[in-house]
């Protein structure tokens, strides 16, 4: 089940009812004080003299109310939980900000180098728990919000999730913020302020698929972020440039169309530190907005044309690229984003008063995956065209400065530009591509394989075809001093599979490995306080100790024997799925089994993640129990199963796969012969804190992916860390998670990534019908076609991908899933060992910390080192 939207009641006025007194909640002014029957004022919300005595004293309920009364112009009289959480926000932001300017005076007096981290997601969460978790001010906010008539609890569940992200790229970002911060390294990073985000899902009653609408998460004002409207950068589009003469490489570009962009910044707190780094956000504005001569000559539209259009450059995160208006934005955004990044960090350096050539001794830049890779073409313009460099001096400045990781190995998923789109939006910068091409790369390409055509058309940035494509992958390679994957089986592949010909060319040094990482703060702390307190008692440390050095864990491992502490561990387990069952019977109204095993797949929807895979998996299971007789039932592990994750707009495959989730949860919770066997949830709108509350619950966490294809993942680190066991293939990071907490603990299935293109061959010239490779699958699938659950056909697409083709495999790794699935239920059946598989779990965790993988990049590519604030 699911929570849905009528499309028929969209715009209706809402239904008439008997109206009670009229409450007035919110007002900025104008409440008056109730009275009681003697006529003396009634103190409206908590303590009178905690109130009151507030505005006396210096302490944090003094801030709050201060905040209540001066930046909200509020009174105790007409104070709700928002302007509760508005408030304490505010107030908790007053020390990020001294610490923040604690922690930039530093920096500037010591000059270090920094580093920066262009990410065009980062998926952050709700700040306030982390904000007072991190500056160890949680006790004392919640019993000052006690005092003045409110829950924490209540007010921490007002904000809405900053909608900067999507999926796990965005969520790495900030745990890669969080370490940083917590490991006192100077790194700033630098993202887009997207108006409505990527999109907030909701889920159509009439049939289960998805619908997507404006995430407004900006409609109140957010206390967060700190607008900086005296950082503005002019940033151009379309334009003509004119080259200066042969030999110079330089060129002046002019004309087109000028863009403002304006700075908002979000601090990040580190833990247990004073340490408060920066991610800058860039918001569009236009730099003539409107246009009054075209308003007073009636033309209204063309009046606000321009504004607009700067607008909707920091609208929505991913805009729908399936059209041509859809490419231009999204390049557009890109180089927008990078663009003024750069000249930021250019406005910074040239402060220190330094010679330009020194650029990669201050500078080190991180570009997560290639959407910020225009910024290696951007930093050439720059160096060349405003400071006068000579080429191949900008060109070695470049190459020491950026550094790229790489996030998938599917090479059609590799970003490319059409040349004829860059050629009108940025035409210097694709002067500067050929540029890159032809004098500096192919020919030292030739130069060290003379007459291997074929390598030099591997290696090129252009793609040959109509229209020719620019390889932003291959530009990132040759731009960045090195290059590297996020798991150690996915870093192997980006060298033999990806890029084997740059490996031959530069040499294998400017490859390497950093495996993904999660931050335990937030993680584990945040999300899991019972467990975290647990850990803390048992261990006799500090959690300050161990939340900074995850390695503690392993002390945990000595306890797994104990019958005492697995019943403390299980009953943590417990209250976290109870928690969940709470929050689906309020959210959809059906009660859930606690006592059920928690089965949780929660990933943007993509055909190689292999949703598919689980809801087929699950359909199965209830065709075995719908045929099983009442006894035979008595015998079944309950299970509930709950998926989460939004598709992108355009992906019809893959918006076709959650309406059959939905439509199969209708039928089998509504089965009174399975129901209490088996239930089945699709949690709409996917965030942060839903996986907050997800992750501490499950019992088992899928991973599923066709081998090969999952370049790390960091979602099974959370579950992992939070005591929950994984079944998945040996892909991404999974093998890492299986080498550390031992394969007896995980629960692996399917074909090995080397047998995936000989099994696609095989699909392809020597095809075996589903009926024969697997006939429950085929079962399965024919089901579905019956129409059981609905859709008259709907579903046939979907249904011949793995039919026809079967890309990801479904078809030869289905019996596989479905015995790994078996043996998770023969596990679950002995509670005690179970339990022991948990605890092992959870304690070799210790490798996955974001501290680690940021070490590794501050060590290994960076070179910058820790400042103490």
């Amino acid at each position: 089940m699911t929570s849905v939207i009528h499309t028929s009641e969209i715009g209706k006025p809402p239904p008439t009812g008997p109206r009670g007194k009229r409450r007035h909640v919110r007002s900025l002014t104008g409440d008056f004080p109730e009275v009681d029957e003697k006529g003396q004022e009634k103190w409206p919300k908590g303590d009178e003299k905690a109130w009151k005595a507030a505005m006396q004293l210096p302490e944090v309920t003094r801030d709050i109310v201060n905040h209540v009364q001066t930046s909200l112009a509020r009174a105790p009289y007409n104070i709700d939980d928002f302007g509760a959480y508005q408030a304490a926000a505010l107030s908790v932001r007053d020390n990020l900000i001294v610490n923040w300017n604690s922690t930039q005076l530093e920096y500037s007096r010591k000059s270090p180098k920094r580093a920066y981290y262009l990410s065009l997601e980062f998926l952050m969460g709700r700040t306030l728990s982390n904000a007072l978790l991190n500056l160890g001010l949680l006790d004392s906010y919640s019993s000052s919000l006690s005092s003045l008539g409110f829950s924490l609890e209540d007010i921490l569940v007002q904000e809405r999730d900053a909608a900067l992200g999507n999926g796990g790229l965005g969520r790495l970002a900030a745990c890669y913020l969080d370490s940083s911060a917590t490991q006192e390294l100077p790194v700033w990073g630098y993202g887009l302020r997207y108006k409505y985000g990527i999109f907030q899902q909701l889920i159509k009653a009439e049939d289960g698929s998805q619908l997507e609408a404006p995430d407004p998460w900006l409609e109140h004002q957010n206390p967060w972020e700190l607008p900086r409207l005296d950082v503005t950068y002019e940033v151009r589009f379309y334009g003509n440039a004119q080259r200066w003469g042969e030999g110079t490489g330089r060129a002046t570009w002019s004309g087109g169309q000028e863009v403002l962009a304006v700075a908002y910044d979000v601090m990040i707190p580190g833990y247990g530190t004073k340490s408060t780094n920066n991610l800058r956000l860039w918001e569009s504005k236009p730099k003539r907005g409107f246009d009054l001569q075209s308003f007073n000559a009636g033309n209204y539209e063309r009046a606000v044309e321009a504004s607009n259009s700067a607008a909707a450059i920091t609208s929505v995160l991913y805009p729908n690229d399936h059209t041509t208006f859809g490419k231009e934005l999204r390049l557009k955004q890109q180089y927008f984003w990078t663009a003024a990044s750069l000249a930021d960090m250019m406005r910074r350096f040239k402060h220190l008063d330094k010679p330009i050539h020194e650029f990669p001794e201050y500078n080190a830049v991180q570009l997560n995956d290639t959407h910020p890779t225009l910024a290696i073409v951007e930093l050439m313009r720059i160096l060349v065209d405003e400071e006068e460099l000579p080429w191949d001096s900008a060109w070695s400045i470049v190459t020491n400065t950026f550094f790229f990781t790489n996030h998938t190995v599917l090479p059609e998923a590799l970003e490319k530009w059409p040349v004829p789109l860059m050629e009108h939006l940025l035409p210097r910068h694709m002067q500067i591509i050929f540029d890159i091409v032809s004098p500096l790369f192919l020919q030292s390409v030739e130069k060290k394989f003379p007459g291997d055509r074929d390598r030099l058309a591997h290696l090129s940035l252009i793609e040959e075809g109509f229209p020719k494509q620019i390889r932003m992958a291959n530009l990132a390679v040759v731009g960045s001093k090195k290059v590297n994957g996020v798991a150690e089986l996915h870093s192997d592949l980006v060298q033999r599979n990806l890029f084997p010909d740059f490996v031959e060319f530069y040499g294998q040094s400017k490859f390497g490995n950093v495996t993904n990482g999660i931050t335990p703060r937030r993680w584990l702390d945040q999300c899991n306080p019972s467990l975290s307190s647990l850990i803390t008692d048992t261990l006799k440390i500090d959690r300050n100790v161990w939340l900074k050095d995850l390695y503690k864990l392993e002390g945990l491992l000595a306890h797994a024997d104990d019958p005492e502490f697995q019943a403390r561990w299980a009953a943590v387990k417990h209250q976290n799925k109870e928690r969940l069952a709470l929050f689906v019977e309020r959210q959809l109204g059906i009660k859930v089994d606690a006592h059920a095993l928690f089965d949780v797949q929660i990933k943007r929807l993509h055909e190689y993640k292999r949703q598919t895979l689980n809801i087929l998996g699950v359909i199965h299971r209830y065709l075995l129990i719908k045929n099983m007789t009442p006894e035979e039932r008595k015998k079944v592990v309950k299970k509930v199963v709950f998926f989460a994750g939004k598709a992108a707009p355009g992906y019809y495959i893959a918006k076709l796969t959650i309406r059959l989730i939905v439509n199969v949860a209708r039928v089998i919770n509504a089965d009174p012969d399975t129901n209490q066997y088996l239930s089945l949830f699709f949690l709409p709108d996917y965030s942060v804190s839903l996986a907050e509350i997800l992750i501490p619950a499950s019992d088992i966490s899928q991973h599923i992916s066709t081998a090969g294809t999952e370049a790390s993942g960091t979602s099974n680190m959370k579950f992992c860390l939070n005591g929950g066991l994984l079944v998945g293939t040996v892909d991404g990071a999974n093998i890492e998670i299986a080498e550390e907490v031992g394969e007896d603990n995980v629960f692996f299935f399917g074909h090995l990534t080397p047998d995936v293109e000989d099994l696609r061959y095989q699909h392809t010239y020597h095809s075996i019908p589903v009926e024969e490779k697997s006939p429950a699958l085929a079962h399965v699938l024919n089901t579905v076609s019956s129409g059981i659950f609905g859709g008259d056909g709907v579903y046939e697409p979907l249904l011949n991908t793995v039919r026809q083709g079967d890309f990801y495999l479904l078809t030869d790794d289905f019996d596989s899933y479905i015995r790994a699935l078996e043996m998770v239920d023969e596990a679950y059946a002995d509670r005690t060992e179970w339990i022991k598989k948990s605890i092992r779990t959870s304690a070799k965790m210790g490798k996955f910390s974001s501290d680690r993988a940021i070490q590794d990049y501050a060590q290994e590519y960076w070179n910058i080192e820790s400042i103490r604030v």
